[in-house]
């Protein structure tokens, strides 16, 4: 991992700790399916071990970093405890702010953008999700830090939104995130490493 996303990951994990101290915790975040197995089982919460990395997306173009991670209840049940609470508390939040903004069921991606050099513009808007043959635009967004809205990164800054994208979206097959031409194609991967903590987590439970 290069220095720059090592830099990103650490500004972003400390963004949500700090958000988490001020939210309460909640379940009312991104609807999960209930399938029988796969990415939209549930299983039950505090057996995980994953980190927030292994189920994150990063995509760089010049020099802004970004992350994108799935807030379905599915797949974060397959973190860490401290990982599981922290997120669920900023899923819920949003899923309230967000309101009638986003049909119930929406899938929702916490999104961060971060650069280590001064005035680094993003496009929020021009973050997509490629899934099933459809390229899908956000539908709504939920700032989450206050600067969000500035769309202009300082130096070291990380500004953090939730993301509610189409109900349509379907986690068990392909799904790439997109901005502007960059593409991070890794859900395959990704699909592969929560199934394998799922099968840990059910063995955890079962002893």
């Amino acid at each position: 991992m290069s220095w720059q996303a090592s830099t990103a990951r650490a500004a972003f994990a400390g963004i949500l700790a700090l958000l988490a101290g001020c939210g309460g915790m909640g379940t009312g975040g991104s609807a999960a399916p209930r399938g029988p197995g796969g990415v939209t089982a549930l299983v039950p919460p505090g057996y995980g071990t994953l980190t927030q990395a292994e189920f994150t997306f990063e995509l760089g173009i010049g020099n802004l970093q970004i992350q994108v991670t799935p807030l379905a209840e599915s797949v974060i049940r397959l973190a860490a405890p401290d990982t599981y609470q922290r997120l669920t508390s900023i899923a819920a939040s949003a899923s309230s702010s967000l309101g009638s903004r986003a049909p119930e069921g929406s899938p929702l991606f916490l999104v961060s953008m971060f650069s280590r050099v001064p005035t680094t513009p993003y496009e929020p808007e021009n973050l997509h999700i490629v899934n099933g043959g459809f390229r899908y635009r956000p539908m709504a967004i939920q700032a989450i830090t206050p600067g969000w809205g500035g769309q202009r990164l300082r130096q070291q800054e990380t500004q953090l939104a939730v993301y509610a994208f189409d109900p349509g979206i379907e986690l068990e097959i392909a799904l790439t995130v997109e901005y502007e031409g960059v593409r991070d194609t890794s859900w395959q991967t990704i699909l592969n490493r929560l199934e394998a903590e799922r099968a840990r987590v059910r063995a955890r439970v079962g002893a």
